[in-house]
């Protein structure tokens, strides 16, 4: 069984920038990125934290880069439309893609009594899978709304173009199990009003965890 979400636990979004969007610098001439109905999942968790009156956190990527999108100075850093941060949020600036190495995400989630992390945003197997290992890792209880995430496609050394399904499907099967329980943005939004009975936690490196084979949500 999943417990009820309670106020212990926030929700974590990644990098919700309009900038994700610039398709060819992610991904070259073939730019494109997976799952179109990701923005519109974001929105919808996001409004359900706000209804609970749960903690939101964001964070908001100001690269180094000379050519990137996401830089706060620019059109291209600003929030996506219907993901604004609001005065009570968390809010922290990264240059990484960790949200916690180099910010004060990590004291204001523990000095606000959080203990569970439901995480989405952008990208999947970027900034958001290195925020959810690291999270894992310093022990919150953490859950990625699997739906609510996003990738652009990838070209190797060897010229070979990656779909971003693809990518986006591995990074989830790598953080799922180890680092975090992967669930569908309906199940999370549901466990904010009640508990799951139907579902199992897949968080590693725990005394508890279960071998990888049936860590299943």
């Amino acid at each position: 069984m999943i417990r009820q979400f309670g106020p212990d636990t926030a929700l974590l979004l990644i990098d919700v920038q309009k900038g994700v969007h610039v398709f060819d610098h992610w991904g070259g001439p073939t730019g494109r990125m997976n799952n179109p109905a990701c923005q519109a999942r974001l929105v919808s968790l996001l409004r359900a934290f706000r209804a609970a009156g749960r903690v939101v956190a964001f964070t908001r990527h100001d690269s180094l880069e000379p050519d990137s999108p996401l830089k706060l100075a620019l059109e291209t850093g600003e929030q996506l439309e219907g993901l604004e941060t609001e005065p009570d949020d968390i809010v922290v600036r990264k240059d990484v893609n960790s949200a916690f190495l180099g910010t004060s995400l990590e004291i204001e989630l523990r000095r606000a009594g959080i203990q569970r992390l439901v995480v989405a945003g952008y990208f999947t197997n970027f900034c958001v899978e290195t925020s959810v290992r690291m999270a894992g890792n310093m022990g919150f209880d953490v859950y990625l709304a699997h739906d609510a995430c996003a990738t652009c496609n990838r070209i190797d050394l060897n010229g070979t173009d990656h779909d971003p399904d693809h990518l986006h499907d591995i990074s989830v099967a790598v953080m799922h199990g180890e680092f975090c329980t992967a669930l569908p943005t309906d199940r999370l939004t549901g466990l904010l009003s009640e508990p799951a009975p139907d579902l199992n936690r897949a968080q590693g490196n725990e005394a508890g965890s279960l071998k990888p084979e049936i860590r299943i949500a």
